[in-house]
């Protein structure tokens, strides 16, 4: 997955976000994350260096207020963003398209797996149909409803482990997870729900 942003443009990127008003630690965090839709929400090992490095070079100073530390740009600070808009233009643009490109992937494999999820389960009402046809009417149907209840939770409970993998994955690689592509993925999981109590229902 393509990082958020390119060598060097976060370190002006934040800048500009101090150009903007001082902030904490954790709001700036909150503004990345909010900014690119919850698609990179860096850990306080990422953020903190960087402002760190930003009040060496005398572009940043860092205040106390109670339990916050409050980091606010200097006019050297001031000077740098005016100076380089252009590329701050560019990297606002590029965020968006890299924004847009991680939420078509995390989008494209949670309908892969909804796609695998719909294929099991169309498997499992052919082979149900196969097997009543195959063993007559003298079967108990109830008997036959419980056997493929079984498989039904168990290719539910297969599709819930993968998923929830790759998800727990995806995050321990240091990916962000959008609260877009959780809400796009509860929207799929409803609709699946509804067709199976659709065709439950007859």
């Amino acid at each position: 997955m393509s990082p958020v942003f390119s060598h060097g443009d976060l370190r002006l990127y934040l800048l500009n976000l101090l150009d903007e008003g001082p902030r904490h630690g954790y709001d700036i965090m909150q503004a990345l994350s909010d900014r690119t839709g919850g698609t990179y929400t860096p850990s306080a090992g990422t953020i903190y260096p960087r402002l760190a490095k930003l009040e060496e070079e005398g572009l940043v100073t860092k205040s106390v207020d109670g339990r916050k530390t409050v980091y606010a740009i200097t006019e050297a600070g001031h000077a740098e963003v005016q100076a380089r808009a252009g590329e701050l233009e560019g990297i606002e643009a590029g965020l968006a398209d890299s924004v847009r490109l991680i939420a078509d992937e995390v989008r494209g494999s949670v309908r892969e797996a909804m796609r695998s999820l719909r294929a099991d389960l169309a498997a499992a009402r052919s082979q149900e149909r196969e097997s009543a046809t195959a063993q007559g009417v003298s079967d108990d149907p109830r008997t036959a409803s419980r056997e493929q209840l079984h498989r039904a939770d168990a290719a539910i409970n297969e599709f819930r482990v993968r998923l929830r993998t790759d998800l727990r994955g995806h995050v321990a690689r240091g990916g962000e997870l959008a609260a877009t592509m959780v809400d796009e993925l509860t929207a799929d999981l409803d609709r699946i729900a509804r067709d199976v109590t659709r065709v439950l229902r007859g």
